[in-house]
C-alpha cells in the first residue's frame, strides 16, 4: 500500500460519520452498498444500500432540523493491510448527543472492524461489525432499545 492508500481509507472511514450525523441516510447506505454488515453479530444489511439506509431510518430518532443531534467521533484508527488491495481497519466509535433543550452527552460508545478493497482504483467497505460496549440513556437517540446488546467488534 502507498500513503494515498492510507489516506484514502481514512477518508472513507470518516464519511460514515458525516453522512449519519447529517440524517443523510441514503449515503450512509451507499457507503456499505458492496458490503456485508453486521451490528452486534447480526446480518443488518447484505450488500444492498437500500436495506441498510432503512435499517437507520427505522432506528434512529430524527430531529426537526432534518439530524439526530449527534457527533460520531472515530478514534484509535488501526489500518492493517491484508493484500495489496484489502485492508482490516479497526476503529472506537463514541456517539455524543444534544437534542432541544437538553444537555450535551455521551450516548454509545463502541467499536468497528472493517474490511476494505480496492476496487477499479477506489476504496469500497466490504465488511462491517458494528459493536457497542458502553450503552448510556439512548431514549432520545433510537428506537427499539431492545435490540442493543453489549458486545466488541475487536
Amino acid at each position: 500500500m502507498q500513503a494515498e492508500d492510507w489516506f484514502a481509507i481514512q477518508n472513507l472511514l470518516f464519511q460514515y460519520p458525516y453522512a449519519l450525523d447529517r440524517g443523510d441516510f441514503d449515503a450512509v447506505g451507499q457507503l456499505f452498498a458492496e458490503a456485508r454488515v453486521y451490528s452486534g453479530g447480526t446480518l443488518l444489511a447484505d450488500r444492498d444500500a437500500a436495506a441498510y439506509a432503512r435499517a437507520f431510518r427505522d432506528w434512529v430518532i430524527v430531529y426537526p432540523d432534518g439530524t439526530p443531534r449527534t457527533r460520531h467521533m472515530l478514534a484509535n484508527v488501526m489500518i492493517m493491510p491484508a493484500g495489496e488491495d484489502r485492508a482490516i481497519v479497526s476503529s472506537y466509535v463514541m456517539v455524543f448527543q444534544q437534542v432541544p433543550d437538553g444537555p450535551l452527552r455521551a450516548v454509545i460508545g463502541g467499536d468497528y472492524r472493517d474490511t476494505v478493497e480496492k476496487r477499479d482504483g477506489r476504496w469500497r467497505f466490504v465488511e462491517r461489525h458494528m459493536a457497542n460496549d458502553l450503552i448510556g440513556d439512548l431514549t432520545a437517540h433510537g428506537r427499539a432499545l431492545d435490540v442493543i446488546r453489549p458486545s466488541r467488534a475487536n
